[in-house]
């Protein structure tokens, strides 16, 4: 009698199509792989299928089916044969992986807009202390990103980090959300500690709530941060990777500018709108969170660029995190793009923070030119990132976009503190200063994060901006109280000659000596782009360089590509 399982129906489906060997069967044995004469994979933007002789294992397979997702099996595939392909799936893994990003820093930089509103509901705790309890969960988590995602893949590593988030914005938000009838079953907490809170009839949760709420939230951000290189570079071919890496690094921005227009909104004229403000994002968490469980996959069944193929060829396996750093340092060109990403993610952060302070004493007092002006800021971010990043993957010209970043981020710091005594202040100056500064100083980040990638290659994605992470956000978190005390500094500049006396502040003077720093330091990068060299190799794969076709992407020295 025939006993009917998966096995059986998947082995007849089997017959039908063509299959042309199993290996590994016997009667009575285990099944254990079976190639396939057609597997398709869609070419490079369109939907056209081509044919390619690929192997993966049963084990598990009707799940395998089921999820549409074709796992190779390194033993049977010959990588060295494959061609690199590209899917139309990258963009929903781009789409997830960036709205994950936004979600975490509209947590971080949540009561940034109205921090007297937050001060008033919890009293004797700061909006910038919150903050910087959120920037420094951050550090310590990003230690533990590159061996998760090494140990458990990409998708299970997104998808446990954003419910750990989703946990997180609960516990800041309590459940008054949804109204009376999850309060009438007890269900999450709606009572205000006197001693931790004020009670202003609002369902607002005590401190430590909030506290461990903005841990949590905090502690899963790196896996969003972190993971863009390595998304890019396992899903987006060559050409895309700077774009794709921008889009994910600097969509946060996005959550940064939806806390002002929102948070500055609901939360400007009392704390009574900061209960219900906190239950928005928790909402919001949970939708994007649910259709990441449903739809982020882990990787394509063929890389999409030669150097991931690469990479397979060569059996590359990265070692554990503490290990990679120590070989991070020591690559030649590695820390000139982890010191231009710090000052970028350290300026960023740092006028995102005091972005009140720095309007009000730019003439910018009512809150909805406080919020627009901030969001602009934030959104120049992103589409900075995008066009300039563009160019870059395009071009490769690394160093030469970045010291031009460098050097327009110095110019339009400048109008951020200075006030000149015969003009006055100049609210529109401050403005459009804020924008431009947004789309040059933003871009530094993802730039700088690809470089990085590039110049280590074959080494972890995930591991590189786990580092510059951890740089980046422990130097913004450890600059927020020394930029408190700065800014509170006022130095005249030609007092004696009453037509040119102005004056700028001690915080943008520190940003300044930060920027020109780097600027001077980064300038001495030279180093080869190893792997735009293994992305620039011949279709014969013998390793041969196009001179030519190099020199139109960047700049060519001793045989090699220099960013």
């Amino acid at each position: 009698m025939l006993t009917i399982t998966s096995r059986n129906v998947l082995l007849l489906c089997l017959t039908f199509t063509g299959t042309t060997k199993v290996s590994g069967f016997a009667p009575g044995s285990t099944l254990t792989s079976l190639k396939v004469p057609s597997v398709p994979k869609y070419s490079h933007g369109k939907g056209k299928l081509s044919n390619q002789l690929l192997a993966f294992p049963l084990e598990n397979a009707h799940s395998r089916i089921a999820n549409t997702r074709l796992q190779s099996s390194n033993d049977d595939v010959d990588y060295s044969k494959m061609v690199p392909e590209v899917y139309d799936q990258r963009w929903t893994q781009l789409a997830y992986l960036s709205l994950l990003a936004l979600i975490s820093d509209w947590v971080c930089f949540s009561v940034a807009a109205a921090p007297a509103s937050y001060e008033t509901a919890y009293a004797g705790h700061s909006a910038a202390s919150l903050i910087d309890i959120f920037l420094f969960t951050n550090v310590a988590s990003c230690f533990l990103v590159t061996d998760t995602v090494k140990n458990f893949g990409l998708e299970m590593s997104i998808k446990g980090a954003s419910a750990l988030m989703v946990i997180g914005c609960f516990f800041r938000s309590g459940f008054g959300v949804f109204g009376g009838l999850l309060g009438a079953l007890g269900i999450g907490a709606t009572s205000v500690d006197p001693a931790s809170a004020v009670q202003v009839g609002a369902d607002l949760v005590p401190f430590w709530s909030v506290l461990a709420g903005t841990i949590m939230a905090g502690a899963a951000q790196p896996f969003f941060q972190c993971t863009p290189p390595m998304l890019s570079a396992t899903w987006f071919a060559s050409d895309e990777r700077a774009t794709s890496t921008a889009i994910a690094l600097n969509f946060n921005q996005i959550g940064i500018a939806i806390a002002f227009l929102v948070g500055g909104e609901m939360c400007s004229t009392s704390p009574d709108g900061l209960a219900e403000y906190f239950g928005i994002i928790s909402v919001c968490c949970a939708v994007v969170t649910m259709g990441t469980f449903m739809q982020f996959q882990n990787k394509p069944p063929t890389p999409p660029s030669s150097s991931e193929i690469e990479k397979l060829v060569n059996g590359e396996e990265e070692p554990a995190f503490i290990e990679s750093v120590g070989r991070l340092l020591k690559t030649p060109g590695f820390i000139f793009p982890l010191s231009a990403f710090i000052m970028s993610i350290a300026i960023t952060n740092i006028v995102g923070t005091f972005i009140d302070e720095v309007m009000k004493r730019g003439g910018i007092t009512d809150q909805l030119g406080i919020d627009m002006a901030g969001a602009g800021f934030e959104v120049g971010i992103l589409v900075g990132g995008v066009l300039i990043g563009g160019y870059v993957d395009k071009t490769k010209k690394y160093k030469e976009v970045t010291l031009a970043c460098i050097i327009a981020t110095m110019i339009l710091l400048v109008p951020l503190g200075l006030t000149e005594h015969v003009i006055g202040k100049e609210p529109a100056l401050l403005v459009l200063a804020l924008l431009g500064l947004g789309m040059t100083a933003g871009p530094i980040q993802p730039i700088n994060a690809e470089l990085a990638v590039d110049v280590t290659y074959p080494s972890d994605e995930t591991a590189v901006e786990s580092v510059q992470q951890i740089g980046g956000n422990l130097v913004s978190a450890l600059l927020v109280p020394v930029v408190e005390i700065a800014a509170r500094q006022d130095y005249q500049l030609l007092p004696s000659v009453p037509s040119l006396a102005s004056d700028i502040r001690g915080d943008v003077v520190l940003l300044l000596g930060i920027a020109t720093v780097t600027y001077l330091y980064f300038s001495k990068f030279d180093a080869p782009l190893l792997r735009t060299l293994a992305d620039a190799t011949n279709e014969d794969g013998e390793g041969v360089i196009d001179n030519e076709s190099a020199k139109e992407n960047g700049e060519v020295g001793k045989s090699n590509l220099i960013g």
